[in-house]
């Protein structure tokens, strides 16, 4: 599988990563290592999570996938095959989001721990307290780089003034650089990644990797109607998208699967992957079908007319 780079850095990413938060969440440990096994045999070696992973799960409290991740690991010996992504900064029971250098240290000592490794490829700032200075955030992952814990560093959710702020202090401080930048993207939400944020990316060579690649499944067209979702547990996050924009996206991905004899979710997320500023989606997967649908959006060669019909149906 070709790897790509981020940006200006040297990390390198499949050009699909798996998004850990399904882990102890939808599926159970044995699910959890099950679905690991089979992406890894295939080639999918980039692992996308995060330290609040699955808290809103009932009874979880949070780290729950980067604990079965770290099992997984150690288990079948692969650390050194697998290019670990967490993040920090969210909720994790102190009551507010955190990204001061106090937090940000103790709270990376709890994710080695759980990922039973001794460093982490790529340590995101998950979302912005609002409060704490850039200098301090990065000063933290500076610590840690030096230390060996953190070999990069990225940024998810920020503000485009918070994001300029960051890359504006470590060319001004001497400081790390964020690296990778991480947002909401897909066929249905494109105003949060086109813009500022992405011409910011572009400008200051940051890699991108989007979030909600599919919608939280809506794009794989499983949910046409209410009660196609009712019970689930992505319900609150699929609903908003049942109108006229998000039926007529999905009757173009209709029509484009069936002429490439491929899922709709290959197609999204090949729509994806050849968006302008995009390095990689994450996606997640539950079941070998869900795999089969990153195999398909990696060699998929969608024609300029494809594009250009995606394009302007999900304007």
């Amino acid at each position: 599988m070709k790897k790509k780079k981020f940006g200006s850095s040297a990390l390198e990413t499949d050009p699909l990563i798996f998004g850990g938060n399904v882990f102890g969440w939808t599926l159970n440990e044995k699910e959890s290592f099950k679905i690991l096994d089979e992406l890894f045999e295939k080639g999918y070696h980039t692992i996308d999570t995060a330290d609040v992973y699955s808290r809103w799960a009932e009874g979880n409290n949070g780290g729950e996938s980067e604990t079965i991740i770290g099992k997984w690991m150690k288990d079948k010996g692969v650390r050194d095959q697998i290019s670990l992504h967490t993040k920090v900064g969210s909720d994790m029971g102190q009551g507010a989001k955190d990204i001061s250098k106090s937090y940000i240290l103790k709270a990376v000592e709890d994710s080695l721990k759980r990922l039973k490794t001794d460093y982490i490829d790529l340590y995101y700032t998950h979302w912005d307290d609002d409060k704490t200075p850039v200098e301090e955030t990065l000063e933290a992952y500076q610590k840690l780089i030096k230390e060996g814990k953190v070999r990069h560093i990225g940024a998810s959710n920020l503000s485009p003034s918070r994001l300029q702020d960051s890359l504006n202090a470590a060319k001004n401080s001497d400081l790390p650089k964020y690296e990778v930048f991480q947002q909401q993207y897909n066929l249905v939400e494109r105003n949060d990644f086109e813009g500022d944020i992405k011409n910011i990316c572009n400008e200051n060579g940051v890699g991108v990797a989007t979030y909600f690649s599919l919608a939280s499944g809506f794009l794989t067209g499983k949910y046409r109607k209410e009660e196609d979702f009712e019970g689930k547990q992505r319900k609150d996050f699929v609903k908003k998208y049942l109108n006229r924009k998000g039926l007529e996206i999905l009757d173009a991905l209709d029509q484009i699967s069936a002429n490439h004899n491929v899922s709709n979710a290959g197609v999204a997320l090949a729509w994806v992957i050849n968006r302008p500023g995009v390095t990689a989606p994450i996606a997640s997967a539950t079941k070998s079908s869900h795999i089969k649908a990153f195999d398909e959006a990696i060699s998929l060669d969608l024609s300029e007319d494809e594009m250009n019909k995606l394009n302007e149906v999900s304007k």
